[in-house]
């Protein structure tokens, strides 16, 4: 493994959003809330669940779910009934990944929470690279990415094309932002609140897998500590992939503004 380095907006109803604690421990006595947003993980959600209960018995864990069509919801709720570490915050409909994890992140900043883990629910994560993770925050770092693009990570199971969109997504975000981040797109991670703190989430513009570009480039900016943890990236076996042209359209034209819209700052500052 490399050794780690430091590198030198809740929407409308993100605001209002608050993690409802079915036990009656005070909310700073809980360190961790892992933010699983979902979209049709009917099949895969009960396991992630189980997975992240083993491998993290002491945190907590909020589903948000964009009311998904195949019953992800009620198994979510299901779910939460079972176990009071797991609560549900249900969305109308598919309002973007990004804009589940404000609202996840605002729910973790008003209730106390140490560090907040982001994660996706269809099984491409693995909870057993979840512990790894946590000691590296808790070892100081504010930002730990599970990395694939480094040393001792791996992918099961991706086509090439997959691959070539991450590979290739991650090398033009790192030349355009000037980012050191191996892993500019890997959704698995784990952040500090006090540092999360410092971020304007009503001034994240990512609809989609943008964010986790976006939110990553954000806190290297800021001088935020980042250890990046190989990981095993598990391509989903049930359901379908929500990786469309649009989203990569999305992510290029966003990592473009940004770009464009940092160095305009560096200018007018010199």
């Amino acid at each position: 493994m490399e050794e780690p380095y430091v590198s030198a907006s809740p929407r409308a109803d993100a605001r209002v959003a608050h993690h409802q604690r079915k036990d009656a421990m005070p909310p700073a006595a809980v360190e961790l809330l892992v933010v699983l947003p979902t979209y049709n993980e009917r099949d895969s959600l009960a396991a992630v669940v189980a997975g992240v209960r083993r491998s993290l018995p002491e945190a907590d864990i909020l589903i948000v779910d964009d009311g998904s069509p195949d019953g992800t919801g009620a198994i979510a709720d299901a779910l939460a009934a079972d176990d009071s570490h797991v609560s549900v915050r249900h969305r109308a409909g598919k309002s973007g990944l990004g804009t589940a994890y404000v609202l996840g992140f605002a729910a973790a900043l008003s209730d106390g929470y140490r560090a907040v883990v982001a994660m996706d629910a269809d099984g491409s994560h693995r909870a057993e690279d979840l512990p790894a993770l946590v000691a590296a925050s808790r070892a100081g770092a504010g930002l730990v990415i599970g990395t694939r693009w480094m040393e001792g990570g791996r992918i099961v199971n991706w086509p090439a094309y997959r691959r070539w969109i991450s590979r290739g997504g991650t090398w033009f975000a790192r030349a355009l932002l000037g980012s050191r981040l191996r892993d500019l797109t890997s959704g698995f991670r784990v952040i500090q609140l006090e540092w999360l703190r410092r971020i304007d989430l009503e001034a994240l513009d990512s609809q989609g897998y943008g964010f986790q570009v976006e939110t990553a480039w954000t806190l290297e900016r800021m001088g935020c500590p980042v250890t990046e943890i190989p990981i095993t990236f598990v391509e989903r076996v049930d359901g379908r992939s929500k990786m469309s042209l649009g989203i990569v359209l999305e992510a290029f034209a966003n990592v473009v503004r940004w770009s464009w819209r940092s160095r305009s700052r560096r200018t007018a500052a010199d």
